[in-house]
């Protein structure tokens, strides 16, 4: 053994050694935060302060609770000697780092002193983990990435940054990462993050960025990551405010549920945007011609103008009596104050509140006129209740629900078109109106487009509650009116939107992202594109881009950086023999598997693969411990597995309206080995 082996061996020991201490640092922080939760409410002041205290603390303990399959921390930062004092944003202030080593990790960990032996990923100081190059080392000397098996150290290699060295994408340790094979839920990518992702990563609060990212960019990752930075950056605002992550299934959100908490941020809330749309159940299907009508941007003009159309004239005085004596409010201020009320703009509810309070504030000052003393609050409120002012209040502004406001539009053609001209022809109109009309608007079999005209109506009428920052993913697929239930929901805040033009499937599937955020309130966001990726090997990428031609929407072509992988493209005489013939194959090989294809053959390959003993699971409800899953193309987007299995591409074509997009998708979920099997021809564009 020569001598540098003996210095890496003990390099290696002593790391070893850094993370078991490390480890039972963590182990006593949980502790510390378990016997607060425990003893939390004998020292609170009373219920509500001991509930507080409560919610804080058991959030903690989740915080720090640790896997053990997990790397702890996954690189070193060894500053030279003789680096300037940095000023630190975020906070931290003037730190002089020369001649400092830091460990970077998932959290933050102490020891009893209250010395760092991890730095969370996210403080300014990790930024040269991800940032430093041969050509700016930001004051590194070395930087030290550290591979683990199952949590278990096993090597380290570094970049000798005051030396010129850099190994980049070179780099065993990182390569082997990025390559992992993949079976169950996402991971974090906090070990990997490229200097492009993590400028987008550590973005400002205020700024709404848009990502373009191409199959395989770490899109997802990095809006996942950014919402986690951001919540370390402004905790406590965010708290308060919120955070949301919007995906565009539920088999999607269970497969990213985990990065999160892994990172130690437990709440943050993830839905669909069905999930958000909650005020009625959806209990009927739209014929495709209504629903690409109902999701059509003029829709929201078109029930602003339903909204305004309820707002009356005021047609006589009122007279009220409060037992003592009587008041009259002329017909001058009484059109002064719906014209007043009306041009503030408000919500409908507001609006409606509003004139009730000037009304009653009329009747007041007559009354201090002749009293010469103000009304008490009671009084106010009686003269708000009273029948004068209600029947006042029903003829020039009446109360509204947002689903008796869409369901007096779509049971009335008369009341539709008077609001329509201009927006919609008949012909359009007559798609909308009801053959049959529910009698009541609780009775009516609501679609879901349906319930988004009426988040639509109720941000008209009430003033909505927000979140303080909202990640949108696979965003390609909203359509306007989606976006508008979206943008409700962060009017205040700001946006991460990830997506790939090039995977729109719905119907109205955005072509253009300014159309997009325009219509997400945030105009002014801005576009970055994601070429370069990490995940889909070359192969695959190439296979898939013969399809961008086709595609009709302007983005670069993905490029990939992996040159192993494997690309089988053949044709099959049985399709379900073939496709158990295959998986077998596959499960030779380590990672996950899934075979993907249209909806209507799932049930036959899956029952094929359980005749033959293999167990697959299905990608909304995974079985434990299944390597097989079995996916309708439709339910495919934004997920990822080792080894994919398309069967008969054409079918997945002619299934739908955009089926060239929907087979562009397919063909990009594989990171390792990408089979396709067909029995029909190909489609021209992959010839």
């Amino acid at each position: 053994m020569t001598a540098l082996d003996l210095d890496l061996d003990t390099d290696l020991a002593a790391e070893r050694e850094h993370l078991a201490a490390s480890r039972a640092a963590l182990k006593r922080m949980r502790e510390r935060a378990e016997a607060l939760f425990a003893t939390g409410d004998q020292v609170a002041g009373d219920a509500y302060a001991a509930e507080t205290l409560g919610r804080t603390l058991a959030r903690r303990v989740a915080e720090l609770a640790d896997d053990p399959s997990t790397p702890l921390f996954f690189g070193r930062l060894d500053f030279a000697g003789d680096t300037a004092p940095a000023t630190e944003p975020g906070g931290e202030g003037d730190l002089d780092h020369a001649g400092r080593r830091y460990h970077v990790g998932r959290r933050h960990v102490t020891d009893e002193r209250g010395e760092p032996l991890v730095l969370d990923w996210r403080a300014p100081v990790s930024r040269a983990f991800y940032r430093a190059s041969a050509r700016d080392p930001q004051g590194l000397a070395v930087r030290r990435r550290f591979g683990f098996n199952n949590g278990a150290l096993t090597s380290f290699e570094d970049e000798h940054l005051d030396r010129g060295e850099e190994l980049g994408t070179a780099s065993r340790i990182l390569t082997a990462e990025i390559e992992r094979p993949r079976v169950g839920p996402m991971r974090d990518i906090v070990a990997t993050i490229q200097p492009e992702q993590d400028e987008l990563v550590r973005a400002e609060l205020a700024d709404s960025i848009c990502v373009q990212g191409a199959p395989g960019t770490g899109k997802t990752a990095v809006g996942l990551h950014r919402a986690a930075y951001l919540l370390y950056l402004h905790r406590e605002r965010l708290r308060r405010a919120g955070v949301l992550i919007v995906g565009p299934n539920r088999a999607f959100l269970a497969y990213i549920a985990a990065v999160l908490p892994a990172l130690g941020e437990v709440e943050v809330a993830q839905a669909t945007v069905e999930d958000l749309l909650d005020r009625v159940p959806v209990r009927a299907v739209d014929d495709p011609a209504a629903a690409v009508v109902k999701h059509d941007a003029g829709m929201a003009e078109l029930l602003r103008r339903a909204v305004h159309a309820h707002i009356g004239e005021p047609t006589e005085p009122i007279t009220v009596s409060d037992g003592s004596y009587r008041w009259r409010i002329g017909l001058e201020p009484l059109h002064r104050v719906v014209q007043e009320t009306r041009r503030e703009n408000l919500p409908y509810a507001v609006g409606r509140d509003r004139v009730r309070a000037r009304v009653v504030s009329l009747l007041q000052r007559q009354a201090e006129a002749r009293r010469a003393e103000s009304p008490s609050d009671a009084w106010l409120r009686r003269m708000g209740r009273c029948r004068p002012v209600v029947d006042f209040l029903d003829a020039v502004w009446p109360a509204l629900t947002p689903e008796g406001l869409v369901h007096a539009l779509f049971a009335d053609p008369a009341r539709l078109a008077a609001v329509a001209e201009g927006l919609l022809t008949p012909a359009e109109q007559a798609l909308l109106t009801w053959a049959k009309p529910a009698r009541t608007a609780k009775a009516v079999k609501w679609t879901a487009a349906d319930a988004v005209l009426i988040d639509e109506a109720a941000g008209l009428i009430e003033r909505p509650a927000g979140f303080g920052h909202v990640v949108v993913d696979e965003a390609q697929d909203l359509s306007p009116m989606q976006c508008r239930v979206i943008a409700r929901r962060s009017e205040h805040g700001s946006i991460t939107l990830l997506g790939d033009l090039a995977q729109g499937t719905a119907p109205w599937a955005a072509t253009d992202w300014r159309q997009s955020l325009a219509h997400l309130g945030k105009p002014e966001a801005t576009v970055v594109p994601l070429t370069i990726g990490f995940r889909v090997p070359a192969a695959v990428v190439a296979f898939a881009n013969r399809l961008l031609p086709a595609l009709a929407v302007d983005v670069p072509p993905a490029e990939s950086l992996r040159r192993d992988g494997a690309l089988d493209v053949r044709t099959v005489g049985d399709l379900p023999a073939a496709t158990v013939a295959e998986v077998r194959a596959a499960l030779a090989h380590e990672g996950s598997i899934a075979v993907i294809a249209a909806d209507d053959a799932v049930d036959g390959l899956r029952a094929a693969l359980a005749a033959a003993g293999v167990e697959a699971a299905t990608a909304d409800d995974p079985a434990a411990g299944a390597r097989v899953t079995v996916v309708p193309a439709t339910l495919v987007k934004g997920l990822e597995y080792d080894h994919v299995i398309v069967v008969e591409p054409a079918a997945i074509v002619a299934a739908e309206q955009r089926g060239l997009h929907r087979l562009y998708v397919v063909l990009t979920r594989a990171v390792s080995r990408l089979s396709v099997l067909h029995h029909a021809p190909l489609p021209a564009e992959l010839r």
